[in-house]
C-alpha cells in the first residue's frame, strides 16, 4: 500500500520517501489534496515503461496489420506537409 504526502510533508521527507522507495513503497504526492505525482521503486517504474513498450508496439503492429501504404504514398505525404509549412 502507497503512503500519501502533500508537496509540503515530501520536501521535508524527500531522504525518507527515497528511503522508502528503495525498500520497495511507493509514494503518492499531492497538492491542495489531489494527487499529482507517485514516487515509486525502480522496479516498478521499469515495469511500467515496459508494459507501455508494448502496448504501443502492439498498436503498432495492429496499425500496420489494418493498412498498407506504398512509398509514393508515404513520399507524398512528407512532401505535402513541407510544402505546406513552407506556405506558412
Amino acid at each position: 500500500m502507497s503512503e500519501t504526502k502533500s508537496i509540503r510533508e515530501a520536501r521535508a521527507g524527500f531522504a525518507s520517501i527515497l528511503d522508502k522507495a528503495e525498500a520497495g513503497e511507493a509514494t503518492v504526492i499531492t497538492r491542495n489534496g489531489t494527487p499529482v505525482a507517485a514516487l515509486v521503486p525502480m522496479p516498478d517504474y521499469d515495469a511500467l515503461e515496459d508494459a507501455a513498450d508494448e502496448l504501443l508496439a502492439r498498436e503498432a503492429l495492429q496499425h500496420l496489420d489494418e493498412s498498407t501504404v506504398s512509398m509514393a504514398e508515404v513520399l507524398a505525404d512528407l512532401f505535402s506537409e513541407t510544402d505546406d509549412r513552407g506556405a506558412a
